[in-house]
């Protein structure tokens, strides 16, 4: 909080909005609602996954293991939050990158699997992070964490 009067004060004496100073970020409670509308739409599915939410870092910020899926699920689920931070495109392209790059699967923080998603701002313009799913088809992954981006009122892709 400090922090940011300290920007506010400073703007204010170069007249510059406040608000122009300080970037869109993911803190916890955006994460967490990512996390719960992922998870509603999986309950009303009759669906179960592991979702982690992570910053551009690739850190995670909020995750859940829903009911029925093990740790090698959670793990899957941070590993493609990561990747996509890493990466800055969804897991699902990776599939199709890796077919047409060579070596291209075997590179740092590539998944080739579905279920990772980045995390844009509202107005898409700012990439705030990442979120990845694992434990139903990978499509069904993929949705559930576009589900909860959308349901936190940001976005899965640019405009």
């Amino acid at each position: 909080m400090r922090h940011t009067l300290i920007i506010a004060a400073a703007a204010a004496l170069v007249g510059v909005p406040a608000q122009s100073q300080i970037p869109p970020r993911l803190d916890a409670r955006t994460a967490q609602a990512i996390v719960n509308g992922c998870a509603a739409q999986a309950a009303g599915k009759k669906q179960s996954h592991a979702i982690a939410v992570v910053d551009t870092g690739g850190h995670l910020v909020a995750a859940l293991r829903m009911d029925g899926n093990g740790s090698g699920m959670m793990d899957f689920a941070l590993a493609k939050a990561e990747a996509v931070a890493a990466w800055g495109f969804p897991t699902a392209e990776m599939v199709e990158a890796a077919k047409g790059t060579p070596g291209f699967a075997f590179a740092p923080h590539v998944v080739t699997v579905a279920g990772g998603v980045p995390i844009f701002s509202a107005d898409g313009r700012t990439r705030l992070g990442a979120a990845g799913a694992s434990g139903e088809a990978p499509e069904d992954d993929a949705a559930c964490v576009a589900a909860g981006i959308a349901a936190a009122g940001l976005r899965s892709a640019h405009p």
